[in-house]
Protein backbone atom coordinates (compact mmCIF):
# COMPACT_ATOMS: atom_id res chain seq x y z
CA UNK A 1 0.00 0.00 0.00
CA UNK A 2 2.94 2.65 0.84
CA UNK A 3 4.27 1.75 -2.05
CA UNK A 4 1.75 2.83 -4.20
CA UNK A 5 1.38 6.22 -2.33
CA UNK A 6 4.82 6.73 -2.62
CA UNK A 7 4.65 5.91 -6.16
CA UNK A 8 2.10 8.60 -6.73
CA UNK A 9 3.71 11.19 -4.90
CA UNK A 10 7.04 10.29 -7.23
CA UNK A 11 4.65 10.55 -10.35
CA UNK A 12 2.64 13.90 -9.30
CA UNK A 13 6.37 15.03 -8.68
CA UNK A 14 8.10 14.28 -11.54
CA UNK A 15 5.08 15.84 -13.75
CA UNK A 16 4.75 19.02 -11.40
CA UNK A 17 9.02 19.52 -12.26
CA UNK A 18 8.41 18.97 -16.30
CA UNK A 19 8.89 22.59 -17.72
CA UNK A 20 5.96 24.88 -18.62
CA UNK A 21 6.41 27.52 -20.89
CA UNK A 22 5.41 30.97 -20.12
CA UNK A 23 3.09 32.72 -22.74
CA UNK A 24 2.45 36.24 -22.53
CA UNK A 25 -0.67 37.82 -24.57
CA UNK A 26 -1.87 40.62 -25.75
CA UNK A 27 -5.47 40.38 -26.23
CA UNK A 28 -7.47 43.05 -27.64
CA UNK A 29 -10.57 44.56 -25.55
CA UNK A 30 -12.94 44.19 -27.59
CA UNK A 31 -12.74 40.73 -29.36
CA UNK A 32 -10.06 38.21 -28.06
CA UNK A 33 -10.08 39.23 -24.33
CA UNK A 34 -13.68 38.91 -24.35
CA UNK A 35 -13.46 35.71 -26.29
CA UNK A 36 -10.82 34.69 -23.18
CA UNK A 37 -13.49 35.67 -21.37
CA UNK A 38 -16.15 33.56 -22.67
CA UNK A 39 -13.99 30.94 -22.48
CA UNK A 40 -13.50 31.00 -18.67
CA UNK A 41 -17.19 31.24 -18.09
CA UNK A 42 -18.10 28.36 -20.72
CA UNK A 43 -15.89 26.29 -18.28
CA UNK A 44 -13.61 25.69 -21.48
CA UNK A 45 -10.27 24.15 -20.55
CA UNK A 46 -7.00 25.22 -21.90
CA UNK A 47 -3.55 24.94 -20.86
CA UNK A 48 -2.60 27.81 -17.58
CA UNK A 49 0.45 28.57 -19.55
CA UNK A 50 -0.39 32.27 -20.73
CA UNK A 51 -0.96 35.71 -18.88
CA UNK A 52 -2.87 38.07 -20.43
CA UNK A 53 -2.59 41.49 -20.83
CA UNK A 54 -5.76 43.65 -22.33
CA UNK A 55 -4.54 46.11 -24.69
CA UNK A 56 -7.16 48.79 -26.30
CA UNK A 57 -6.84 47.38 -30.13
CA UNK A 58 -4.21 44.95 -31.08
CA UNK A 59 -2.91 47.81 -33.44
CA UNK A 60 -1.59 49.53 -29.87
CA UNK A 61 1.04 46.51 -29.69
CA UNK A 62 4.33 47.69 -29.83
CA UNK A 63 7.34 45.38 -31.40
CA UNK A 64 9.31 46.35 -27.88
CA UNK A 65 6.27 45.20 -26.00
CA UNK A 66 7.08 42.04 -27.51
CA UNK A 67 11.01 41.92 -27.20
CA UNK A 68 10.68 42.98 -23.50
CA UNK A 69 8.50 39.62 -23.09
CA UNK A 70 11.15 37.42 -24.51
CA UNK A 71 13.75 38.92 -23.03
CA UNK A 72 12.40 38.89 -19.21
CA UNK A 73 9.77 36.50 -18.55
CA UNK A 74 8.22 34.95 -21.49
CA UNK A 75 9.17 31.63 -23.66
CA UNK A 76 6.40 32.74 -25.90
CA UNK A 77 4.05 35.89 -27.07
CA UNK A 78 0.89 35.96 -28.41
CA UNK A 79 -0.91 38.69 -30.05
CA UNK A 80 -4.60 38.24 -30.52
CA UNK A 81 -7.06 40.96 -32.17
CA UNK A 82 -10.62 41.59 -34.09
CA UNK A 83 -11.10 39.72 -36.78
CA UNK A 84 -10.48 41.73 -40.08
CA UNK A 85 -13.34 44.07 -40.74
CA UNK A 86 -14.45 43.76 -37.15
CA UNK A 87 -12.14 46.17 -35.69
CA UNK A 88 -13.53 48.53 -32.74
CA UNK A 89 -11.59 50.80 -33.95
CA UNK A 90 -12.28 50.41 -37.89
CA UNK A 91 -8.55 49.87 -39.16
CA UNK A 92 -6.44 48.87 -35.74
CA UNK A 93 -5.99 45.28 -36.91
CA UNK A 94 -4.93 46.27 -40.39
CA UNK A 95 -2.31 48.31 -38.55
CA UNK A 96 -1.70 45.61 -36.17
CA UNK A 97 -1.04 42.72 -39.30
CA UNK A 98 1.32 44.94 -41.06
CA UNK A 99 3.12 45.90 -38.00
CA UNK A 100 2.95 41.91 -37.44
CA UNK A 101 4.65 40.96 -40.28
CA UNK A 102 7.50 43.66 -39.80
CA UNK A 103 8.09 42.43 -36.71
CA UNK A 104 8.27 38.80 -37.59
CA UNK A 105 10.99 39.59 -39.55
CA UNK A 106 13.10 41.43 -36.90
CA UNK A 107 12.62 38.54 -34.33
CA UNK A 108 14.36 36.15 -37.32
CA UNK A 109 16.88 38.58 -38.08
CA UNK A 110 17.56 38.93 -34.44
CA UNK A 111 17.35 35.14 -34.22
CA UNK A 112 13.97 34.19 -32.69
CA UNK A 113 12.37 30.98 -33.79
CA UNK A 114 9.15 32.12 -35.68
CA UNK A 115 7.02 30.28 -33.66
CA UNK A 116 7.86 31.83 -30.75
CA UNK A 117 5.01 35.14 -31.71
CA UNK A 118 2.21 34.34 -32.81
CA UNK A 119 -0.99 36.24 -34.16
CA UNK A 120 -4.52 34.94 -33.95
CA UNK A 121 -7.73 36.14 -34.72
CA UNK A 122 -10.49 35.46 -32.21
CA UNK A 123 -13.87 37.37 -31.87
CA UNK A 124 -16.12 37.82 -28.84
CA UNK A 125 -17.97 35.17 -29.86
CA UNK A 126 -15.34 32.40 -30.23
CA UNK A 127 -14.28 31.14 -26.64
CA UNK A 128 -13.63 27.80 -28.12
CA UNK A 129 -11.16 29.06 -30.90
CA UNK A 130 -9.24 30.63 -28.42
CA UNK A 131 -8.90 27.64 -25.84
CA UNK A 132 -7.78 25.85 -29.43
CA UNK A 133 -5.06 28.99 -30.15
CA UNK A 134 -4.08 28.83 -26.55
CA UNK A 135 -3.72 25.16 -27.01
CA UNK A 136 -1.86 25.55 -30.12
CA UNK A 137 0.62 27.91 -29.24
CA UNK A 138 1.61 26.12 -26.17
CA UNK A 139 2.33 22.79 -27.68
CA UNK A 140 4.54 24.88 -30.33
CA UNK A 141 6.39 26.92 -27.53
CA UNK A 142 6.80 22.89 -25.97
CA UNK A 143 7.93 21.30 -29.05
CA UNK A 144 10.86 24.51 -29.11
CA UNK A 145 12.21 24.11 -25.36
CA UNK A 146 12.74 26.87 -23.29
CA UNK A 147 14.20 30.48 -24.31
CA UNK A 148 17.37 31.18 -23.93
CA UNK A 149 18.25 33.31 -26.15
CA UNK A 150 18.80 36.98 -25.91
CA UNK A 151 17.58 36.77 -22.01
CA UNK A 152 18.71 40.04 -20.11
CA UNK A 153 20.19 37.72 -17.43
CA UNK A 154 22.80 36.32 -20.67
CA UNK A 155 23.11 40.18 -21.64
CA UNK A 156 26.14 41.56 -19.97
Amino acid sequence: MNETINEKVSAETATSEEWQPKIIGFLCNWCSYAGSDLTGTSRTQYPPNIRIIRVPCSSRVDPAFILKALQTTADGVLVSGCHPGDCHYITGNYYARRRFLVTRELLKFVGYDEKRVQFSWVSAAEGAKFAQVVKKVTEDIKELGPLHHLKKEDIK
